[in-house]
């Protein structure tokens, strides 16, 4: 099989940064200027699986899929198991309880504002699911401020719950949970 010839050009060099010229304040003054509020409405489709996961949010209830093929329940659901190549199989309900996969304690939202109280986002396993699966969510319900009072309270293991918002305040989204607290106290030594 012949191999493709490759081309014994030197590629170009790659451009230069480009130098410009800053306009003066006089200059600036003459420059015309446009200003206008744009109309920016799109549409987001979540798709089948994840379209009936929030549903069921909506309704209080924890949703996933099963795969015969390799046992894996999961959630959040998707229409394909990616280990099988092939369908999911069936939808099943879920408990809202599970335990903590992993977590992280953030003094700063995503937009690098600090906190006072700090946030504890979380992998939650949802109990009945395969291993090292889940969702990521708010852990609430920790009293404390510092690192060592909230791992008094919360480690990898924790069992959890999650905390709804009141049914009439449900809008189909994975706020529709408020947090997750833990079960019971855990309290290390």
């Amino acid at each position: 099989m012949a191999r493709p010839r490759l081309s014994r050009e030197t590629p170009a060099a790659p451009p230069r940064a480009p130098r410009g010229t800053p306009l003066s304040d006089e200059e600036m003054a003459r420059a015309s200027v446009a200003s206008w509020t744009p109309a920016l409405e799109y549409a987001w489709d979540a798709g089948e699986a994840i379209s009936r996961f929030l549903a069921g949010l909506r309704d209080g209830r924890i949703l996933g899929v099963r795969c015969r093929a390799c046992g894996r329940t999961v959630t959040p659901p998707r229409v394909f198991c990616e280990l099988d190549f092939r369908p999911m199989d069936e939808w099943v309900e879920l408990p809202d309880t599970g335990t903590i996969n992993t977590f992280s304690i953030c003094y700063i939202t995503w937009d690098m504002k600090p906190l006072r109280r700090p946030q504890i986002p979380a992998v939650i396993e949802i109990d009945g699911t395969s291993p090292r699966g889940g969702f990521l969510h708010l852990i609430g319900g920790v009293r404390g401020r510092t690192v060592e009072e909230i791992r008094r309270q919360i480690a990898v293991g924790t069992p959890v719950r999650a905390v709804w918002k009141p049914a009439a305040r449900r809008t189909g989204a994975i706020t529709d949970i408020l947090h997750f607290a833990p079960v019971k106290s855990h309290v290390r030594p």
